[in-house]
């Protein structure tokens, strides 16, 4: 899953009407955006744990790896106040994080929640910035980090 890809699908779907986009598809961008910061964590911790070369990764672990990352695991330790000793570029990838899981609960179950085209553009704008301010993180406080949300810290 390419976050790229699902941040274009979001934009997709808050244009899929000429005029004033449905409820059901400005859910779904919410939800698309999240999707495409957890899957840009995922694919993050499956590369630090097990490596980026694909002929010389055992995709079976890359794969475990990536499907370990655990949503709620994750955002705790991203509300964390330990989260920032890590550069400003990851904190703000946590704080994104966070503030769109949070968003995509309540339009995923709260069937009373609205939402508004020009607030999902800004959270589509927040989630490729976080995305690309992590990218461009270093690989050894990728690696921190990756250890971060993925294990817990027994000290």
């Amino acid at each position: 899953m390419k976050p790229r890809d699902l941040l274009d699908t979001a934009i997709l779907l808050v244009n899929s009407r000429k005029n004033k986009p449905r409820q059901s598809d400005l859910k779904r961008a919410i939800s698309t955006i999240y999707y495409a910061l957890f899957h840009e964590l995922a694919r993050s911790c499956a590369n630090c744990v097990i490596g980026t070369a694909k002929k010389g990764r055992a995709n079976r672990a890359w794969r475990q790896v990536y499907r370990s990352l655990d949503h709620g695991f994750a955002k705790s330790q991203c509300q964390n106040g330990k989260v920032t000793s890590f550069p400003q570029g990851i904190q703000d990838f946590a704080n994104t994080f966070i503030a769109m899981q949070v968003k995509r609960h309540s339009v995923d179950y709260d069937p009373f929640a609205k939402v508004y085209k020009s607030e999902v553009l800004i959270d589509f704008a927040s989630a490729e910035s976080a995305i690309a301010s992590f990218s461009a993180s270093t690989t050894k406080d990728k690696k921190a980090f990756v250890a971060w949300v993925l294990l817990k810290d027994r000290v």
